[in-house]
């Protein structure tokens, strides 16, 4: 299997300090990864290397067999399907959630006169009805809820058929039930052999998806471990990732994860 994404000796500082620090790490075709790691460890740092929205400040990244700083950037993003907070934020309150979908089929965050082909429209109900948004085709954006708003955002990640598709907390601020929807449609599209690679950033071991294969975990900037999650996901690696003795489970296809009680 080819890299989708490759970093080697990757740092980015800012301000004299390192946000990652000599991180070297490879996604191949097909791999699912989670990015684990508490606040600050430099998830999303990664997750905007691997967008080609930020630049290594030593180190090399390859990105869908581009290397950044040799590549036209706008040429490379179209490949890859982003869904987190910052990306929402700069979209239209006031737009459809159908109109919402189709504009990622120009890289554009609004609709501005144009058209599009009954394919586009085609591809954006089947992507909304496989995350459960078919009966909300015509509410504004800024009237869903946290978990509808999450949902809208990775239909919009899949419409240009990424090759790589990263999902920045995805869960986050969800409810129970909301956590757990999202989770089954994420495991859904992660077993599926014709979805992209994917990266997920989480806080949280039980927002994992079914599927997921592999795991980063991450700390101060650092990578702590990295490989299969069956292998990976200990409970020392995690207790060492968050600085606490943690206990892991397995259950089934998912991960739960809890502090041993105090003496």
């Amino acid at each position: 299997m080819s890299d989708v994404l490759e970093l080697v000796d990757v740092s980015v500082v800012r301000e004299g300090r390192a946000l990652v620090d000599d991180v070297s790490w490879s996604v191949k075709e097909g791999e699912r990864w989670v990015i684990l790691g508490p606040n600050g460890a430099g998830k999303t740092t990664l997750l905007n290397i691997a967008s080609s929205y930020l630049f290594p400040s030593t180190g090399t990244a390859t990105i869908l067999g581009d290397r950044l700083g040799a590549v036209d950037v706008f040429e490379l993003r179209p490949r890859i399907g982003i869904a987190g907070v910052a990306l929402a934020e700069k979209l239209p309150r006031t737009q459809t959630v159908l109109e919402t979908v189709l504009t990622a089929a120009y890289g554009m965050t609004a609709s501005w006169h144009e058209s599009y082909e009954s394919v586009d429209e085609e591809r954006a109900l089947a992507f909304l009805d496989r995350l459960g948004m078919s009966d909300y085709l015509d509410r504004r954006f800024g009237t869903l809820s946290e978990g509808e708003r999450k949902r809208t955002m990775i239909a919009r990640a899949m419409m240009t058929d990424p090759e790589l598709l990263l999902l920045d907390e995805p869960a986050a601020g969800l409810d129970l039930g909301g956590r757990e929807d999202l989770v089954r449609r994420l495991g859904r599209l992660a077993r599926d052999p014709y979805a992209p690679s994917m990266v997920m950033v989480t806080h949280h071991v039980e927002e994992i998806p079914p599927g997921f294969t592999h795991v980063l975990m991450i700390r101060q900037g650092r990578v702590l471990a990295a490989g299969p999650v069956e292998t990976e996901l200990t409970p020392r690696n995690l207790s060492v990732c968050f600085g606490l003795p943690l206990v892991v489970e397995r259950r089934g296809d998912r991960w739960t994860a809890q502090g041993l009680p105090l003496s």
